[in-house]
């Protein structure tokens, strides 16, 4: 049961925000549904960016079998992830009296157990929190990593370079924090699941419009924390994640795929948004001189390179013109 905050029980919004997975986006909505059973519906918002194919279609005769807290936002363009959920944000800040928290869901996600009951009560007792993520499990693979520092100039490094004695010498600025961790405070948690305090996000402001996809949660919870909010990792909530099916990139062997341009233009956004040009530049160096080592010792020991794809051509195009200021040049 959801503990009442000063003025009785908690009142959440659900956002997903779909693009070409709408069969898995129902199931999505259908976990919330069963986890909610006999007691209150929580007002769901499914925002369906202009997907290609049936999509809207697929979504519409579901709603017919949905309740009426469940909402459909059938857009006519791709807004991302970020802008996706900021027209449900904008919407309900508009109201006398918005919801006390947002919990965000991918929409190839959903819920194993009472997730969202979970991290609000987590929240209410935590006046201080603006962030909540779940623990999330990957089918076939168990727990995955779904908590994280903050990016540094040794953890990319570390990361880029992929060569175990770096990352045990540099482990205490690792990002990716362990599958198996337990609740605590940490820099940021991923977007396949967080639940969000409104009166927070109404202070320091909503998703970063300049993001398409990626990188739009580290921002929004760096920024979270110069303010003085924190974030937290609440395992007890628990979600499975078909990491990738929305997106076409996920955090294992996909990420030795090319990525989209636009995963490169958040990454400079990013860093310039948080370390300025210099602080970025030095983020761009540390990453471009891991990949390189990362180059001659994966054929040293005959393994597979750890970079994505194109990485070098990809990374000047999109991220190393825009830091001496020439125009990026987009690849797709």
């Amino acid at each position: 049961m959801i503990e009442d905050g000063p003025s009785g029980p908690a009142q959440i919004a659900v956002v997903i925000v779909n693009y070409g997975t709408a069969e898995l986006t129902a199931q999505a909505v259908d976990s919330v549904l069963q986890q909610a059973g006999a007691g209150p519906v929580p007002e769901i918002h499914v925002v369906d960016n202009a997907s290609p194919g049936e999509d809207q279609a697929v979504l519409s005769r579901a709603k017919a079998g949905w309740p009426d807290a469940v909402v459909l936002h059938l857009e006519t363009e791709n807004h991302g992830f970020g802008r996706g959920n900021n027209l449900v944000l904008d919407d309900l800040a508009a109201r006398a009296v918005p919801p006390d928290f947002v919990f965000l869901l991918n929409p190839d996600a959903r819920l194993e157990n009472d997730a969202i009951t979970i991290l609000a009560d987590f929240l209410t007792s935590h006046p201080k929190a603006a962030f909540a993520g779940v623990g999330i499990d990957k089918p076939g693979h168990g727990p995955v990593t779904a908590a994280f520092r903050f990016p540094s100039i040794a953890g990319l490094f570390s990361r880029a370079v992929n060569f175990g004695p770096v990352d045990r010498l540099l482990a205490r600025w690792r990002m990716r924090l362990p599958p198996d961790l337990d609740r605590q405070r940490v820099g940021w948690v991923a977007g396949a699941g967080v639940m969000m305090r409104f009166a927070a996000l109404q202070e320091i402001g909503f998703f970063d419009p300049a993001f398409f996809l990626y990188y739009e949660e580290t921002e929004l919870m760096h920024r979270a924390s110069r303010q003085g909010w924190e974030t937290w990792y609440v395992p007890e909530a628990r979600v499975v994640h078909l990491e990738g099916a929305a997106t076409g990139v996920d955090s294992g062997q996909g990420a030795r795929n090319r990525k989209p341009s636009y995963w490169y233009a958040s990454w400079h956004h990013y860093f310039v948004k948080t370390s300025g040009r210099i602080g970025a530049m030095g983020a761009a160096c540390a990453v471009m001189t891991g990949t390189a080592l990362d180059l001659v010792l994966s054929r040293i020991r005959g393994n597979t390179p750890f970079a994505p794809a194109h990485f070098f051509r990809d990374f000047h195009a999109m991220v190393l013109r825009p830091l001496i200021g020439l125009a990026p040049r987009p690849y797709d």
